[in-house]
């Protein structure tokens, strides 16, 4: 098992030290697209895709203009995934496998760059995001993403096991055990964090179930107030995200030798990860 931590899209929003935590107010702050490449015996399996490869050549592509003018993505197509998978020597259709912790757009952008793969979801996500039924949705969930009609492989809401005291987990349809899917419902409808096991301990991908890394601080959890008032403009239940992030700091608090946590968008989670294979 060989994980790499990639960064397939940067975005400067304006806000600084408001936005992202770290020193000076008047600067662009600095959001990353954390993705995993797992190199695996099923073949090279993606956990997000962050943008895709014609819309970081050619913004805002099929991003709405909205999106790219709040947070301003690097137009670099060398960080979409697929240039990304190219430079370490494999094709786009070795990539066998996307696990998805949603459908927003910076997260399913890379979905049409690997027509071949199949795509695991959850069931109240997909049914969300392609119903297109708000402006809200239609902005959130591109489906010009998924207009190529992906292998899905749906996961229903309920039943499953339960991981390090997170409840509702399984395992995904033709992956060993070592990939989960972990309910973390809030941001989305049918958020879910992604487990991988690496031989040498897990990694939690808890997607957008929190933004800052203070957040799942156990002892003393801080969130950046800029990044605070967006994750709530951006969640559908507050009740579960709050809700989940407290069950995310039991976990660090309980199991953070077995688990690492991290999360989509926070650059100091994929400094301390990026560059490591496993």
């Amino acid at each position: 098992m060989r994980v790499h931590h990639l960064n397939c899209g940067s975005m400067h929003p304006l806000g600084g030290k408001l936005l992202d935590g770290q020193p000076g107010y008047f600067r662009m702050a600095h959001l990353v697209c954390h993705v995993l490449l797992v190199e695996s015996e099923q073949g090279l399996v993606l956990v997000d895709t962050g943008f895709g490869e014609a819309d970081l050549a050619g913004l805002p592509g099929s991003l709405p203009r909205e999106f790219v003018h709040l947070t301003r993505p690097v137009a670099d197509p060398s960080m979409s995934a697929i240039r990304q998978v190219e430079a370490l020597g494999h094709k786009a259709s070795d990539v066998r496998h996307i696990i998805l912790t949603h459908m927003d757009l910076d997260h399913a952008g890379g979905l049409r760059d690997f027509q071949s793969a199949t795509v695991h979801v959850h069931e109240p996500e997909h049914t969300i995001a392609t119903a297109q039924a708000t402006v809200r949705e239609r902005q959130r969930f591109r489906a010009a993403q998924w207009a190529h009609g992906p292998k899905w492989e749906i996961y229903q809401a309920g039943g499953g096991d339960e991981w390090f005291g997170m409840r509702a987990v399984r395992g995904l349809v033709g992956l060993p055990e070592d990939f989960l899917l972990v309910p973390l419902e809030g941001h989305t409808r049918g958020h879910v964090g992604v487990a991988v096991d690496t031989g040498a301990g897990w990694l939690l991908h808890a997607g957008d179930a929190y933004f800052s890394h203070g957040q799942i601080d156990p002892v003393n959890p801080t969130c950046p107030p800029l990044m605070g008032a967006f994750e709530k403009i951006m969640q559908v239940d507050a009740k579960a995200r709050l809700a989940n992030q407290a069950r995310l700091r039991d976990l660090v608090r309980d199991h953070g030798d077995e688990v690492t946590v991290f999360n989509a968008h926070d650059p100091a989670h994929l400094r301390r990860l990026a560059g490591s294979v496993l």
